[in-house]
């Protein structure tokens, strides 16, 4: 394993949540050596996000194209997943920095997830004409997953501070959705908007990312939670798969094993000489 160095137009601002926060080789990587990136920066004292596009050279990774700039940003909830789908569009996960109220505005790209062509155009089949936005009303989704039907789930931190917390979330997504953020919460109902199909109630788990196995399965990685749970998608039980690593960023299931990514060293955690670390599970 090496490190390689990250070159991007504008610093990367590792500012309390935000910093470099999502990373996905393109589909003919192998031939173009790109990737997507998605970090945090700072102009003119605003704090933003963009996604790029990244090439690969020397061990070297650098900036060679904005896809799409100016995304709100905070010390809190900038979201950054990045995953393609099975119709081949690139999906973006955007947190609502901190203001409840712009998942809601069809007009900010903030509390949203996004969908957009793998070179970075809007889809013409998007819900809203013209728009990235695939799904709105979320607060900071932090992981994105297909079954074996095309499914689309996501996780998502809820609020864990007072007078509320808890109610982290696994929503099934579905285009042109609103999961509610700020207007609902937990098990509330309004119309027009959709419930999570799981949410943790008033404890904490902070989930980040998810994965289906063979079985359909949703293997999800917490950060407060410090567990990998498995979800039943059928029943809505949750039992935990593995415990006693400290905080679990992200997971993914290939060819049969769990890969499992802890972070202890984020400056929330207590980290071990060894960490961060990637764990396999068979």
């Amino acid at each position: 394993m090496s490190r390689h160095d990250l070159q991007t137009s504008e610093p990367v601002a590792a500012i309390g949540e935000g910093g470099f926060l999502g990373f996905l080789l393109t589909p003919d990587f192998t031939e173009t050596g790109q990737a997507y990136g998605f970090y945090t920066y700072e102009a003119n004292g605003v704090i933003l996000n963009r996604l790029v596009m990244l090439t690969h050279e020397q061990e070297s990774w650098t900036e060679s194209e904005i896809l799409l700039d100016q995304i709100p940003g905070a010390n809190v909830h900038n979201g950054g997943r990045l995953a393609i789908g099975p119709d081949e569009m690139l999906y973006v996960t955007t947190g609502d920095a901190g203001e409840g109220e712009l998942s809601q505005n069809q007009e900010s790209l903030a509390g949203k997830i996004l969908r957009l062509t793998l070179d970075g155009e809007v889809p013409d089949d998007n819900p809203l004409p013209g728009s990235y936005i695939y799904t709105l009303g979320h607060r900071n989704s932090q992981g994105l997953a297909w079954n074996s039907n095309g499914e689309l789930y996501s996780s998502e931190h809820g609020p864990s501070g007072n007078p509320v917390g808890g109610h982290d979330e696994i929503n099934l997504i579905t285009a042109g959705s609103n999961y509610g953020w700020p207007e609902i919460l937990g098990d509330e109902e309004q119309e027009g908007m959709e419930l999570p199909i799981y949410h943790s109630g008033e404890t904490a788990i902070a989930p980040s990312g998810i994965s289906f196995d063979e079985q359909d399965q949703l293997y999800m990685a917490t950060l407060r939670g410090e567990k990998l749970y498995r979800f039943n998608t059928e029943d809505a039980s949750l039992s935990v798969a593995l415990e006693d690593e400290g905080r679990l960023r992200d997971v993914r299931v290939h060819n049969g094993k769990v890969y499992i990514i802890t972070n202890n060293t984020d400056g929330r955690g207590n980290p071990g000489e060894t960490d961060d670390r990637l764990l396999v599970m068979e």
